[in-house]
């Protein structure tokens, strides 16, 4: 059954490649549609906006699963042997960032929520260095990574990272923004400066949404 492993590892990869770029995409279409306030009324946007929040958990939770089913993979594969207490503890990272995401968004707009965030904020923090700096060394050494193709995915799943950091830091005004929108109504006063937030992370959703690309094109075709 051993040599099972390895293509149904890579098919989770892909699985989770799928559902992480096509979800992505559902909340990026929905977000476009709640910025259309002379097609929609306020609720009708509210109600996108609830589904828009339903449909991220898809991204979220394959983007969790990403980092130990991708360590998992080169393992099996041999492109580097990560020891077993490596490979142990980004499973647990894993199980922690999905419980921390769900249970953020079971308890929405409480302390709680907050604090899950807090930690999840923590761990991306650390990933994005982790894959950053395993790319770079393994460009520069030839180590862990000898593949240069695999140390350049390795380093654009940094700057995913990176940029999803860069979405939260500009997307925080929008809490603060929406509850003045739905307290006070729909009017420029409510509405332009949304929209301004919601515009400054746009160039960030398409750094991902181009690494993703970019990431799945060096995983298939290894051009060097």
């Amino acid at each position: 059954m051993t040599h099972l492993l390895y293509p149904t590892l890579l098919f989770a990869h892909l699985l989770l490649f799928v559902l992480w770029l096509g979800a992505d995409v559902g909340v990026y279409l929905l977000g476009q549609h709640f910025r259309k306030r002379e097609r929609y009324t306020l609720d009708q946007r509210l109600a996108l906006l609830r589904l828009l929040v339903e449909v991220d958990m898809v991204p979220r939770t394959a983007w969790a699963l990403m980092v130990p089913i991708s360590l998992s993979l080169v393992t099996v594969g041999r492109y580097w042997i990560v020891p077993g207490w490596g490979l142990a503890l980004a499973w647990m990272v894993g199980a922690i960032w999905i419980a921390l995401v769900w249970d953020a968004h079971a308890h929405d707009q409480t302390p709680r929520a907050a604090r899950d965030r807090r930690i999840e904020s923590v761990l991306r923090y650390a990933l994005a260095i982790f894959y950053l700096g395993l790319g770079l060394v393994s460009l520069w050494r030839g180590a862990p990574l000898a593949p240069h193709w695999l140390a350049t995915k390795a380093l654009m799943f940094g700057v995913i990272f990176a940029a999803a950091i860069m979405i939260d830091v500009r997307f925080r005004p929008v809490g603060p923004q929406l509850l003045k929108l739905i307290r006070e109504g729909s009017s420029d006063a409510t509405e332009v400066p949304l929209l301004r937030t919601m515009n400054r992370t746009r160039i960030w959703v398409w750094i991902v949404y181009l690494m993703l690309l970019a990431t799945a094109w060096l995983g298939v075709v290894k051009p060097f």
